[in-house]
Formats: C-alpha cells, structure tokens, sequence
C-alpha cells in the first residue's frame, strides 16, 4: 500500500470523530451507489421489455416486406416473387391489407381484413402457431368463405368457432354511397381464433384467403405486397439492401424494425430520457465529493505543509487527494453494481414485482442482463467521481508549505 493511499484512506476513513466532511463523503458513496443501481436496473427494464416486445412483433410478423413505392398495389407479385427466390429465406407470402366492417346479428366493427395464401403464409407468419381455437382454414364452402379473427375482436363481435358473421368491403361502400348501388358483401364462417398478445391484432384484424380479399376489395389479380420470412433475422438489413438493389427505386422494402420503427423510437427516447435523469443522481453525487474534497483541503492545510515541508511532492499531495475521491467512487460504483445485478437476478428467479398476464403478456417485469449496461454506467460513474477529485487535488498540491503550516 502507497503512503498517499494510506493517508486518503486515513482522511475518508477517520475512526476519531464523525464530523460533517465524513458525512458529505458518505452521502456522496451512498448518492454513486443508488445512481449505478437505478440506472442498471432501469436499463435492464428497458432491455427486457424491448426484447419481449420484439419476439411478440417478430413471432407474428414477416421479417421483410416488399411494397410498391408509387401504388398501394403489386401488379406484377409473380414475376416479383421469381426475382427474390434467390435470397436467404424460409418463405414468402403475397398479401392483401385493406379496412371493412365485420357485422354479427347486432354488433358491427370497423377491422382491418388481411388476404393471404394460407399454404405459404404459415412458413412466413406465426398465425398458424397462435391460433386457439379452430385452426387455420380459409378455404371456401361453398359460397362461404372462412375466416380467422383475433381473441378480443371475436369476443367484441361474439362469435366463436362456426359461427357466420358479413364482410362489408370499404370500397363497396364507398360506390354504394356515390353511385347508389349495393356494397359488395360476402358472409364467412369463423374457423379459428388467434391469439398473439399484440392488442392490434387482436383487437383489429381478421384473416382471409388472398382470392376473397381481392374480389371483396376489387384487386382484380393485384396484392398489396409481399411478406418474407428469412432463416436468419439478424440478415434483415443486408437482405434489404440487396433487395433495393434488386428490385430498384419503383418498390419500398422494410424490415420488421422499419414496420414498427415508430414504437421503438418511442422506447429509445424513453430510454434515455430516464437513463438522463438517473444520471442526475451520480452528477448531484460528484458535486458532493468536489465539496468534501474542498473542505477536506481546507481542514487538513497544516497537515499538508507538514507533509510538504518533510518531503512530499506536488504529484504525492494531488495523489492523496485524487485517491481520496477515486475510493468514493469505487466504493459507490463496486456497491451500486452489485446491488443492480441482485436486484435483477432477484426478479429473474423470484418474479418480485408481478405483473396482470390478463392485462399484459407476461407475468411479471421482465429484465434482461447486457454486458455493456454493467460496463458503461460503472465506468460513467467512476469517471464522473475522479473528473470532480481533479480541482481539490491541484489545489491541494499548489498550496504554500510555510503559510499552510501556520495554518490555524
């Protein structure tokens, strides 16, 4: 152990009296300690609910998708689909996506009716695996088509499994209303119910065969895109660059992230805004250790002559002093660490703080552990604690021996 090290443990750690210098250094390890732990665990928060938001989103939706960037429609989606066979994916899936009404015996809702290929859109969504009750068939039986609705939407329409509900089409509506013909209509029979814990599926959407959805929307052979599931999601942003490469300026391709991109610029703000104002805590926290180095240069002026004038150098005083908030911010960022990673491991095992699965997806606060969050806010910490030693320390060393001995 160095002298200078002795002495700064000697001053931060006096066993004498508990004066007030002591209780500003304690305050100061107790404000870097609740800052590491608050930060950590609000960040690993933020990192659990993002990753459960996207297994749910990426669960359910393509990894890619492929739209016309002039039309809201595809005329050409089977020379299209030839163009892209070639890249790393599981399956695509033609689709269509339009608003209509929904209407039971007394009960009418406003959805959004998406056509598709049930034979391939099972390899590019997860509808097939979400679906509860029924399964997955929208074959036609005769002049009835089926059709697959979200849990919430069929509870709101009361209709389960076999029951018949009306499809009006917006666009028959649209023509009723202006040229004073009758909407295009068509009645299906409900052959499943899916459930995919995103309250905009299952409160909004109603799935349909890609041949009904364009007679009821009048498509003619058109869709509205093109949905790729790829064996790797991570590959999503190269593939959409060679997509565009691919295809050319005529079409826009997006990636699941690009489709949600809203939401989660959304969750990055409230990230850092709260990652923002925790940081407070550890800044208010090395203003205090700036205090109690100051006044601890202030009380201890004589020692620091006496130490000058038997020897000690400027760059042995600074150290003293630069230790002295080093071991503050130590203490506070080792303690702080360590107090987040229990409390996060804690609700990982035991699920402290449940949550209403009724009213949420998961049962209790998710977390989740990254390295760069147990690297980044200690380290943040430490420097913040050693930038606010640096001014006491250099006042300390260029104190004037002689006048700091008659020091009184």
């Amino acid at each position: 152990m160095s002298v200078e090290y002795f002495i700064a443990r000697r001053y931060l750690f006096s066993k004498k009296r508990m004066n007030f210098i002591t209780i500003i250094s304690t305050i100061s390890i107790v404000g870097v300690t609740i800052g590491v732990a608050a930060m950590i665990i609000v960040l690993s928060v933020f990192n659990g609910f993002n990753s459960k938001v996207t297994s749910l989103l990426v669960a359910f939706d393509p990894h890619i998708r492929i739209e016309s960037k002039n039309s809201n429609q595809l005329s050409n989606y089977q020379e299209l689909s030839g163009k892209i066979n070639d890249i790393d994916m599981k399956a695509s899936s033609p689709f269509t996506l339009n608003k209509g009404l929904i209407a039971t015996n007394d009960v009418t809702k406003a959805v959004y009716i998406k056509g598709i290929d049930e034979k391939k859109y099972g390899e590019v969504s997860g509808l097939e695996q979400s679906t509860i009750l029924g399964e997955l068939n929208l074959k036609d039986k005769g002049d009835i088509g089926g059709i697959v609705l979200g849990r919430t939407l069929a509870g709101e329409l009361r209709s389960l499994e076999g029951d018949t509900v009306t499809m009006i089409s917006t666009v028959g509506l649209e023509k009723s209303l202006t040229q004073f013909v009758e909407p295009i209509t068509k009645k299906f029979i409900v052959r499943g119910i899916f459930e995919s814990d995103n309250k905009e599926y299952d409160n909004k959407y109603a799935f349909i065969s890609l041949g009904n959805s364009q007679q009821l929307f009048d498509l003619g052979d058109n869709v509205n895109g093109i949905d790729i599931r790829l064996n790797d999601i991570k590959a999503s942003e190269s593939v959409k660059k060679e997509l565009e490469e691919k295809l050319g300026p005529d079409y826009t391709v997006s990636t699941w992230y690009d489709l949600h991109a809203d939401f989660y610029s959304l969750m990055n703000i409230e990230r850092w805004v709260s990652f923002s104002i925790l940081s407070l805590i550890i800044v208010v926290a090395s203003f205090n250790i700036l205090t109690s180095l100051t006044m601890t240069v202030i009380e201890k002026k004589r020692d620091i002559g006496v130490l000058k004038a038997i020897g000690a150098t400027e760059k042995m005083i600074r150290r003293i002093f630069l230790y002295e908030g080093i071991t503050v911010g130590l203490i506070g960022m080792v303690v702080g660490t360590l107090l987040g990673l229990l409390t996060i491991l804690g609700q990982i095992q035991f699920k402290f703080y449940q949550l209403d699965p009724m009213r949420y997806a998961v049962d209790a606060l998710p977390v989740e552990l990254r390295v760069m969050d147990f690297i980044t806010v200690p380290l943040a910490a430490f420097l913040l604690c050693f930038f606010a030693s640096i001014y006491p320390a250099y006042k300390a060393a260029k104190s004037d021996p002689i006048q700091s001995i008659r020091w009184e």
